[in-house]
């Protein structure tokens, strides 16, 4: 046979020698088992002695069957001992037997076993109550154990008063998944440990039963023979029907392949006349087949318990009933191992030992894994609270403003606070930028096609700022063009006292005015923009420094104070933010004179030059195109062939004969006068204003709110922190305990997880001991 997945592989056919001394020993305690056999099985028991079984699968037996299927007395074939057999004593709890050999005197521990609380409610720990004093009297087991279960069955009654009662009492559950556990020793004790579950139900009573126990029972079960390295040892009563029979299907269901089930056939004595080929087929493996076969045992009658037959004359009347009996009598040889309670106990004892001897590499493994997975977890835990809750605070305090100034100044990655905020700065520079006003040179009742003449903005300015970082276009909010005409005409409407040809400045005033006033809202956006970004940065970093203190309050603590800080400073901020921005609504101001009026002859230039283009296009598309090669331009003979650049070449040449140096541009001077010529005046003042004071208002609110909200969560941070969280008052000391008190859950993962460690060093210790 192959080796199964879970570990339990072909082993020997048994042999047809059997264990039939009682004075050789009780079931697996024989002492003629080799040497090796037992150290195998005093590993495990060693490892189960530090509770590794929690989290490491440890090879073991479990016995399962149905109610009244004669698991009950094949667990007492097995252990030597008597269990409670009285109506309404069945197994209702897991009854775990450990057993281990010992030089010292025959005794049984009981203990109880609390995987959950009153409620039904899983606990952390399990918790482990011993019952009763020590037994030295293998008669008082069956009483002990009776009283052990009915504990176990009335959770909310103090375990002790069990011991002492009538046992008339009803109990509160009808099967607990906690369970009792036998410590059992001796000198002629296996070292083994087996579960007996209680018996899978087909169906309650309509009286006294629950249909809630079917499904809880069958659930018990099936946590016990879904791990891979339990051995099952499935109790099927040859007095029922084997089809009808809940835990043969649900083995199958969790081992299919039957690889490690061993089936037991008991009550052989009560198959139906006619019905025994059914059952011979099973113990011949041709149907159903188990890796390890059926077996049939014979236990004694109720009748023999009574008179107290012995475990000797049990197993002798068990050999006399299979090889007198038909049909088992008239078997084949080769089958005859596979009846009887000696060679069933053999066999699984080989198994066992053989499971145990492939699985400990293995167990090995898992522990290093298990104890790595475990520290790894203890580390990711918070610290416990320390002795100086005062002092550790205020190193976290302390940490916290050291990393918040250097986020603040600036740290080189594309996440920082300073690069996160670049792009709303940008923003709000392009929405000053598009307030711009769009004069145009031309009247507003001229043709589109001297619109077309005009574009977007000025090369010049292009040229200046870059490319890259003007506004697009396309994305810009469209921007009402203002006319040259209107600007005369409101220019026109504003003189009062002024000489014919001088208009009031309040005209430039008013222009001006239409473009700061929506200068307040891009300066409100960028503020609420900084503030959203920096707040998001802040509290990240607190989450960092301090969510894995205490139970959370420092940290929510903290967030208050630094947020209510920053609100602050965001209201300073505002209100300096708009104090810049109401400074440029007062009217115009600047000392940058240079500038300006360097930004006024480019704009006056540049109208004028779109308006000539308009008004004579043939001489303004000349003098372009003269400059470069006014001096190599030959004079034509032809003065109807001559072209207008040539012609205008000719003419400077002949003034500059006359001693008279004039550029090209020069030459549209001598046009008639435009009429819209104060109007130019007055559109390159406010274009050029708007030059000066756009560069400054783009420079100064990024500026300003870098100074008082950035930079100013800084300044007084950590003064504002310590008075904020009280670490600077008389309560300093009570505060600082109440913040370091540690998260309940938290606490209790740590001690499950030390606990877990420290069973996982031990059975790794003990493994390292082997």
């Amino acid at each position: 046979m192959s080796t199964s997945d879970s570990g339990v592989s072909d082993i020997d056919t048994p042999s047809d020698s059997s264990v039939n001394d009682e004075s050789s020993g009780v079931g697996l305690s024989n002492p003629q088992l080799s040497s090796d056999r037992r150290k195998l099985l005093d590993s495990i028991n060693r490892l189960r002695n530090t509770g590794v079984q929690a989290d490491i699968d440890l090879p073991g037996i479990v016995v399962i069957g149905g109610q009244s299927a004669g698991k009950s007395s094949l667990i007492e074939s097995i252990s030597g001992i008597t269990l409670p057999r009285a109506a309404g004593t069945c197994t209702r709890c897991p009854t775990e037997c450990r057993l281990s050999c010992s030089a010292g005197p025959w005794t049984c521990t009981v203990e109880l076993h609390y995987l959950k609380d009153q409620t039904g409610s899983a606990l952390g720990q399990a918790r482990t109550i011993i019952f009763g004093d020590p037994i030295f009297d293998k008669s008082q087991v069956e009483d002990r154990i009776r009283r052990a279960q009915r504990a176990i069955l009335s959770p909310n009654k103090p375990p002790h008063s069990f011991l002492t009662d009538d046992g008339n009492s009803p109990t509160e559950l009808s099967f607990s998944t906690n369970y009792i556990s036998l410590q059992i020793s001796g000198p002629k004790v296996a070292d083994l440990s087996f579960v007996d579950l209680p018996g899978l139900i087909a169906s309650v009573s309509t009286k006294s039963g629950n249909e809630a126990d079917i499904a809880m029972v069958e659930n018990l079960v099936t946590s016990y023979i879904s791990k891979p390295n339990c051995i099952i040892l499935l109790t099927v009563a040859c007095e029922t029907d084997f089809e009808n029979q809940g835990s043969h299907h649900l083995t199958k269901r969790h081992d299919p392949q039957g690889k490690r089930t061993i089936g037991v056939l008991t009550k052989p004595d009560r198959i139906p006349t006619g019905d025994e080929d059914n059952w011979l087929a099973l113990i011949r493996n041709e149907r159903d087949a188990l890796e390890n076969n059926w077996y049939c045992v014979k236990q004694p009658s109720s009748q023999d318990l009574k008179e107290g037959i012995t475990w000797s004359s049990a197993r002798a009347r068990e050999q006399e009933f299979f090889s007198s009996k038909s049909p088992w009598a008239e078997l084949d040889p080769v089958y005859q191992p596979y009846l009887g309670t000696p060679n069933l106990v053999q066999r699984l004892s080989s198994i066992l030992s053989d499971l145990i001897s492939k699985r400990l590499p293995q167990i090995q493994v898992e522990l290093e894994l298990a104890i790595q997975q475990t520290r790894a977890s203890l580390e990711l835990l918070p610290q416990p609270p320390s002795d100086d809750a005062v002092l550790e605070i205020t190193t976290l305090v302390h940490s916290f403003t050291r990393e918040l100034d250097q986020m603040i100044e600036g740290v080189p990655h594309a996440d920082g606070l300073i690069q996160t905020l670049r792009p709303a700065q940008e923003e709000f520079r392009r929405n000053i930028r598009r307030t711009a006003p769009d004069f145009r040179p031309f009247e507003s009742g001229q043709s589109a096609q001297a619109n077309r003449l005009m574009p977007p903005d000025p090369d010049f300015l292009r040229e200046e700022e870059g490319r890259e970082h003007w506004p697009s276009q396309s994305l810009s909010p469209a921007r009402v063009p203002i006319f040259v005409n209107e600007v005369l005409t409101r220019a026109e409407n504003a003189r009062s006292r002024e000489l014919p040809g001088h208009y009031p400045f309040a005209v430039q005033k008013a222009y001006i005015a239409d473009f700061t006033r929506r200068w307040a809202d891009p300066a409100r956006a960028l503020c609420t923009s900084v503030h959203k970004t920096l707040s998001a940065q802040v509290t990240t970093l607190i989450t960092n420094h301090f969510s894995a203190f205490g139970q959370g309050t420092l940290e929510d603590r903290v967030q208050v104070v630094v947020q209510a800080y920053i609100q602050e400073l965001v209201s300073a901020t505002k209100a300096a933010v708009l104090k810049e921005i109401q400074h440029e609504e007062n009217g115009p101001h600047t000392l940058n004179t240079h500038y300006l009026s360097d930004y006024k002859e480019k704009f006056m230039t540049y109208y004028k030059q779109l308006r000539q283009k308009d008004r004579n296009p043939t001489l303004a598309a000349a003098i372009p195109s003269l400059n470069p090669v006014i001096d190599e331009v030959p004079p034509s003979p032809d003065p109807i062939s001559r072209s207008p650049s040539v012609l205008v070449s000719e003419v400077l040449r002949n003034l500059s004969a006359l001693n008279l140096s004039i550029r090209a541009e020069d030459l549209m001077k001598l046009c008639p006068r435009d009429p819209m010529e104060p109007a130019f005046n007055i559109m390159a003042d406010v274009r050029a204003y708007f030059q000066v004071a756009y560069k400054r208002v783009a420079d100064t609110i990024p500026a300003t709110i870098d100074d008082e909200l950035v930079r100013g969560v800084g300044k007084n941070i950590l003064p504002t922190l310590m008075k904020g969280l009280g670490l600077n008052g008389p309560e300093a000391i009570r505060i600082a305990k109440d913040f370091a008190r540690e998260n309940p859950a938290t606490a209790k993962k740590r001690v499950e997880l030390e606990k877990k460690l420290e069973r996982l060093r031990s059975a790794s210790q003990q493994l390292f001991a082997l």
